[in-house]
């Protein structure tokens, strides 16, 4: 697995809820454009549910960052943008529940939550993106 180390204690900073100040890669990197709550139709999952919107989405990003061969343990940075960031621990418990069987004890990715007035549709509450270290026997994708 190409994401090295997680840095997770900076006694000069606060404890995070569960992800990394920092995660160090080697090898080849893939920046996932943001993938929102959408089936393969087209159409928008879970209008109004935000824990819903979140699943999909990290649904729709585990199928990209599957075709590089790699999984949530490859993740290394997720950037979030939501519509209200005071909704944020329905995120974390999401992101939880579908990252802790891949990573198990290891802190989540680097990850930074943004709150943004919209998203490019209005039914949109989440929108993810990330930056994944590839695995090295994928690096040739």
């Amino acid at each position: 697995m190409p994401a090295e180390e997680r840095l997770t204690d900076v006694p000069e900073l606060p404890a995070t809820p569960g992800y990394a100040h920092a995660v160090t890669v080697s090898g080849k990197l893939a920046f996932v454009s943001g993938q929102v709550s959408v089936d393969a139709a087209g159409c928008v999952v879970g209008v109004d549910d935000l824990a819903a919107q979140t699943r999909q989405a990290l649904s729709n990003l585990h199928h990209v960052i599957s075709r590089f061969g790699a999984d949530w343990s490859d993740v290394v940075k997720f950037t979030w943008f939501v519509l209200d960031a005071s909704e944020v621990q329905t995120i974390r418990d999401v992101r939880d529940e579908i990252l802790r069987p891949a990573l198990g004890d290891v802190h989540n990715p680097a990850s930074t939550l943004v709150q943004v007035a919209a998203l490019f549709g209005p039914d949109f509450l989440v929108e993810v993106e990330a930056v994944v270290a590839v695995p090295r026997e994928a690096s040739d994708v």
